[in-house]
This record gives C-alpha cells, sequence and structure tokens, in this order.
C-alpha cells in the first residue's frame, strides 16, 4: 500500500484482554468426582481464547488445599496466574460469590470474567450472577459458542428455549456464563505440566462456613382484591366471588411494543398479588 507523502500511517494497538476465570472445586463425591465440571473447563478455554496471546488469564478458586493441583493444571494449560481462595467448599454461593468478585475487584485490570454456568454438584448457577451483581456487570448466561473479535468486542450464540438461539455482542466489562459443551480444555504439553508443578498458588481468605446464605422462603403471593357480589341471588353471589361465569383459560392477546409489553406484564403481576405496590 502507498501512503501519501504528508501523511504518517500509525498502528492502532489492539485491545489487551485480561480474563479472569472462575472455578468452583468440587469435593463432594457423592455427586461429581473430586476436581472441577466440564463447564469450568470450558470456561477456561474460552478465556485463553479471548485474551489471545497477548492477553492475561488468571483462573480464581474457592477451595482448599487439595484444590491447588486443578489450578497448577490451569496454569499448565495456559493461565498466567492462579489464586485460590481459602474455604472448605461448603460455603453458600452468596459467600463464594462475594469472596470472588472482591478478589478480582482489586485487579483493575480485568476485563472480561468467564464462569461456567453451572457445577456438577448442585448445579443452581447462581454463583456467576451473584458475581455480576457484586461487581456491577451485565452478565451474559447460557452461552454455547463465543468468538473474539478484532475490535475486542464478544460475539457469542445463547441458548433459549424451545431449539431457539440468540445472538449477542458483548463489550467489556461483562460476566460470561459457558455452558461444558462451549469448548473443549486444551491439552497442556509435557514441559507445561513439569513447569506448573513448582508454580505459585495465590492464597487469600476466603468464604467462611459461618456466612448466612439467603433468607429463603415458599412463595405465598398476597390476597387478591376481590370486589363484592352485588347479585341478591345466593347462587348469583357464589358465582361472582368464584369467577364461575368466567371462561376457564381466558386469553387476551395484545401486540405492544417492547417497554410497554414489560410495563403490562409488571401491572398484572401486581393486580394477581405476585408483586406488591411500589
Amino acid at each position: 500500500m502507498v501512503v501519501p507523502r504528508g501523511r504518517v500511517r500509525r498502528r492502532v494497538p489492539a485491545l489487551v484482554m485480561h480474563v479472569a476465570v472462575c472455578w468452583k472445586w468440587l469435593d463432594d463425591e457423592r455427586h461429581a468426582p473430586r476436581g472441577v465440571s466440564a463447564a469450568d473447563e470450558a470456561a477456561l478455554e474460552i478465556g485463553l481464547r479471548i485474551a489471545g496471546d497477548d492477553g492475561v488469564v488468571s483462573v480464581w478458586c474457592a477451595g482448599p488445599a487439595a484444590a491447588d493441583g486443578v489450578l497448577r493444571e490451569a496454569i499448565a494449560c495456559g493461565a498466567r496466574t492462579a489464586v485460590r481462595l481459602d474455604s472448605t467448599g461448603s460455603a453458600p454461593s452468596r459467600a463464594v460469590a462475594v469472596a470472588l468478585a472482591t478478589g478480582i475487584d482489586t485487579d483493575a485490570c480485568i476485563t472480561m470474567v468467564v464462569c461456567g454456568d453451572a457445577s456438577a454438584d448442585r448445579g443452581s448457577a447462581t454463583v456467576p450472577a451473584f458475581v455480576a451483581a457484586e461487581l456491577g456487570w451485565p452478565q451474559a448466561l447460557g452461552l454455547i459458542s463465543v468468538t473474539s473479535q478484532a475490535d475486542g468486542t464478544i460475539s457469542a450464540l445463547r441458548r433459549l428455549d424451545q431449539g431457539r438461539r440468540e445472538r449477542l455482542a458483548i463489550v467489556p466489562s461483562a460476566v460470561l456464563s459457558v455452558e461444558g459443551t462451549a469448548a473443549r480444555l486444551r491439552r497442556a504439553g509435557l514441559g507445561d505440566v513439569r513447569a506448573a508443578r513448582a508454580a505459585r498458588i495465590v492464597t487469600m481468605a476466603g468464604p467462611r462456613e459461618t456466612d448466612q446464605p439467603l433468607a429463603t422462603r415458599p412463595f405465598r403471593p398476597r390476597a387478591r382484591v376481590v370486589p363484592a357480589p352485588d347479585a341478591d341471588d345466593v347462587l348469583a353471589r357464589v358465582r361472582q366471588l368464584a369467577d364461575r361465569d368466567e371462561p376457564a383459560h381466558a386469553i387476551n392477546a395484545e401486540t405492544l411494543a417492547p417497554p410497554a409489553a414489560a410495563a403490562r406484564i409488571v401491572e398484572r403481576l401486581r393486580a394477581w398479588g405476585y408483586l406488591d405496590e411500589p
């Protein structure tokens, strides 16, 4: 390419990605073998692909000292650093997420967080959501394919109900939740495995078993407001109270713009007693 005289052609530096991969240590052999789940391994592979040759990947895991083995395997596969939040593995998900987010937040260079969508023991998929909430970042969940773009954005394919798919364009900073089928973790070379044996695992204070989980209770919607019957006949009054004259499955179809549709849904949920008045 010929550059006109008087003009200087400058090379725009690519965005250096700093990716934090969150792992969950599995220690209950009744549900799954010790180690990490296939979704967590896929998260590391996706993180390595996003970072590329110039980026940095750090693996964060809440678990006991026995988890250092899998963290060294992550370093052998290409992670730059590994951080273990000292924990017995039985802390509630909210406490684990708070500890992970607190540690990640101390590193201002991290631009993306990748998690497995669900662990193999409980499978509640709550830790990535809690991490996103603690960091104040958006979350993209149910990802089955993740591809880095030249401009630094992430192109992802998300699984929806009824076999549908949704294409997402994700910009830093965000939390990605990937499924186990999204990628297969690369095999580490023998030299990398031997070098990782002497790698230093950074240890930080982690969640405690005494941390209280979220209080849960069965959902009970508030009582519906039913107008008083105005019929004179007793049977007619009972029918009015029981809505026996209404169709068993009434369907009201409306076509609204997304903001109006969301407002209508909230309005109906309040009318049915599932939401409190503002």
